[in-house]
């Protein structure tokens, strides 16, 4: 029987953590709660979970702050919850190693699909080989990438994104592809998403690790769309 994944839910609005866990455990999953920041830090320490649900706005410290503290002893996936839709909200998340975020209010349906796509995700990344492309290296059993022979840090989605791009040969992918493959759904904040890792990627690797095709989406190498 296959254990059942625990997830910490760090939220202080009690109807929103009820909901959230109330709809993660009709799913199979163990989940734990967390109200303030220092909590959900110590409980992720404590439980090691598979995901992390977490809120923007806590007591005690922020979630950028608690995604900081918990990627930097240990990475493991963040859906992250915030009540205010902007690009400042956004790059800050994902570049603290947040996976995804969606804003309030949302549909538990839909942080259930996520979660499950953001798991998927991880899971295949793991299973992974090492590949070398324009001169970089991708250990996906150790989550490593290196340039050059040095290593460069990547969030767990940079390096996802990456290993994606480099696992199609050269081809170019559409934003709705890598949306449906990277992060296993579709919907309208899909191009901003894609385009923020992407832009990330580049600031880490080199403007020309990835290239744009105009009109169609991204690749590495000197493949065809």
């Amino acid at each position: 029987m296959t254990p059942r994944r625990t997830i910490l839910v760090v939220e202080d609005d009690a109807l929103i953590a009820d909901a959230v866990a109330a709809r993660l455990r009709a799913e199979g999953f163990t989940v734990e709660l967390a109200v303030d920041g220092p909590t959900g830090v110590r409980a992720c320490e404590r439980l090691q979970p598979a995901l992390v649900v977490l809120d923007v706005m806590l007591p005690g410290f922020d979630g950028w702050e608690v995604c900081r503290r918990i990627q930097s002893a240990r990475p493991v996936p963040v859906l992250m919850l915030t009540a205010r839709d902007s690009e400042t909200d956004l790059l800050v998340g994902l570049g603290l190693g947040a996976d995804d975020y969606m804003t309030k209010p949302f549909s538990p349906r839909e942080l259930v699909a996520r979660v499950h796509a953001i798991l998927r995700r991880a899971d295949r990344a793991a299973a992974q080989e090492i590949t070398a492309v324009g001169g970089l290296e991708i250990d996906a059993g150790a989550r490593l990438v290196r340039r050059a022979g040095e290593d460069v840090q990547l969030t767990r989605t940079e390096f996802d994104l990456l290993a994606h791009l480099v696992g199609a040969n050269g081809r170019v992918l559409s934003r709705d592809h890598l949306l449906e493959e990277v992060w296993g759904y579709a919907d309208g904040t899909g191009p901003r998403t894609v385009d923020s890792h992407i832009a990330a990627l580049r600031r880490k690797l080199g403007p020309d690790a990835v290239r744009t095709v105009h009109g169609v989406g991204y690749a590495i190498g000197e493949g065809t769309a």
